[in-house]
């Protein structure tokens, strides 16, 4: 059985990024935050610690300061190794000077690094999945069946404008993937990839080495359709908790589920934490006429009004007489006094000014982009 010392993890940080436009306009889909003081790559990166990977290479396109300022040298994830480690890998030009459209492409710009890791198995993750997973028995799962590839899975049940942002999987009761539809827009029970994949390295070499010469870019179409007689493909179901981060609606949903005491200490294990970057900012402080209620708020906050199921990052402040109920106020931002904020998505540094009243529904929050005073 292989060693997980043996096995290198790949993460891709700007895949997804048209489903969530606005979050991503400035920053990777890894950069987005979540839950008070997470970046979405913490999920996929701290699993694959926790699992005992030591090498992780993070494939980059564009938009990567804020990413690379958040990982840093790797040390949070205890990746700041002379041997293996963290590594950031930079955008991957063409020929015709564009930037990789597609997984194969993605790893083909990091075929060397792919190779000199020495790695047996390789697991590639995106970074739109909140979970926590154990990759352990997913490589164990991979040993027995003699796979070439294991996709990750869920189960749901969707209505067409979720699976139209999916990879719907067929699986057999034998775990043999059978069918592979891409964005099918169909409405029921399930299986979504979530878009976490397995594979020996030297299976994944051959298959860059033969993509490159057939100009070949899609993992999904090229490799999981068109080669799905070809192969030994098998699915892995994940039974724990996941969302798959597609629309400002999920993203809105997903930091809402942390607030459910069960889900937040599934995904948030004491056994298997989720790390981040540490900043060293003072505790979150309350004043007397402050009234909070099921609510994550980070360190740095200043609190004078009310916040109500509600997600506060880092140093958000609430003046006296403010309001803030079921909404996410990412850093810095600034709800002034007497103004109210509901059903909403702030992004950082945002001004809610005195008196002003903004008020979205649970189906549609109301955004309020980067930097702006309303």
């Amino acid at each position: 059985m292989a060693s997980m010392g043996n096995v290198l993890g790949l993460i891709f940080a700007n895949m997804h990024e048209e489903n969530l436009p606005e979050l991503t306009k400035a920053r990777a889909m890894a950069s987005v935050p979540f839950g008070a003081r997470y970046r979405l790559v913490d999920f996929p990166l701290s699993s694959m610690v926790n699992s005992g990977i030591t090498q992780v290479g993070i494939i980059t396109q564009a938009k990567y300061y804020s990413l690379m300022d958040h990982l840093g040298m790797g040390s949070e994830w205890d990746l700041a190794r002379k041997t293996g480690g963290l590594h950031i890998l930079p955008p991957y030009g063409r020929s015709d000077n564009g930037v990789y459209r597609g997984r194969l492409e993605a790893l083909a710009g990091a075929a060397e690094f792919i190779h000199e890791s020495g790695a047996e198995y390789v697991i590639m993750s995106d970074s739109n999945v909140v979970a926590n997973i154990d990759f352990k028995p997913i490589i164990e799962f991979h040993e027995k069946k003699g796979a070439d590839i294991t996709c990750v899975y869920g189960k749901g049940v969707y209505d067409a404008d979720r699976t139209s942002r999916f990879t719907v999987l067929g699986v057999d009761d034998n775990d043999v993937v059978y069918d592979v539809l891409s964005r099918p827009s169909i409405s029921g029970e399930v299986k979504p990839a979530l878009n976490i994949y397995v594979a020996r390295r030297d299976f994944l070499e051959n298959i860059i080495r033969e993509s490159e010469c057939r100009s070949l870019y899609s993992f999904e179409t090229d490799i999981l359709q068109h080669k799905l007689h070809d192969f030994k493909i098998f699915g892995y179901k994940y039974d724990g908790y996941f969302e798959i981060i597609d629309s400002m609606k999920t993203f809105y949903k997903a930091n809402n589920d942390m607030m459910n005491r069960d889900i937040c200490h599934e995904v948030f294990s004491m056994n298997k934490p989720i790390y981040t970057k540490v900043r060293d900012v003072a505790p979150a402080k309350y004043g007397i006429d402050a009234n909070v209620k099921g609510s994550l708020i980070a360190d740095g906050c200043i609190i004078e009004g009310t916040v109500e199921n509600s997600v506060l990052f880092r140093g958000v402040k609430v003046g006296k007489g403010a309001v803030i109920k079921n909404s996410i106020v990412m850093q810095s931002s600034v709800i002034e006094e007497k103004a109210a904020f509901i059903n909403g998505i702030a992004d950082k540094d945002v001004t809610i000014t005195k008196n002003r009243t903004i008020t979205g529904s649970a189906e549609y929050p109301v955004f309020i982009t980067k930097g702006a005073t309303v």
